[in-house]
């Protein structure tokens, strides 16, 4: 899966289709993550109220990973941490 995110929503629009994909339940993946059920379906319609920690434990579990890359353009840093060009500065927009 190969996905573009520009605002918090769509987070968990992306990480509800790589449960399903997985066949799990939000019931399943809260067992697995030690979360209760209602706290899946809430990361799922509000991600903007994850931790960090907790979004790389579902994405874990989901067997995604995170790319951050300048819009557009290439990967900020690569693998080994080596950090490529800076990306422009300016407006975040989430």
């Amino acid at each position: 899966m190969y996905q573009i995110l520009s605002i918090p929503s769509q987070l968990g629009l992306v990480l509800r289709a790589a449960r399903k994909g997985a066949q799990l339940s939000q019931k399943q993946l809260a067992a697995k993550l030690g979360l209760s059920q209602n706290r899946v379906s809430e990361l799922e319609t509000d991600p903007g109220a994850m931790r960090v920690e907790q979004l790389f434990a579902v994405m874990a579990v989901l067997g995604l990973e995170l790319q951050v890359q300048a819009r557009g353009g290439q990967p900020v840093a690569d693998s080994a941490g080596t950090v490529g060009a800076a990306p422009p500065i300016g407006t975040v927009e989430w």
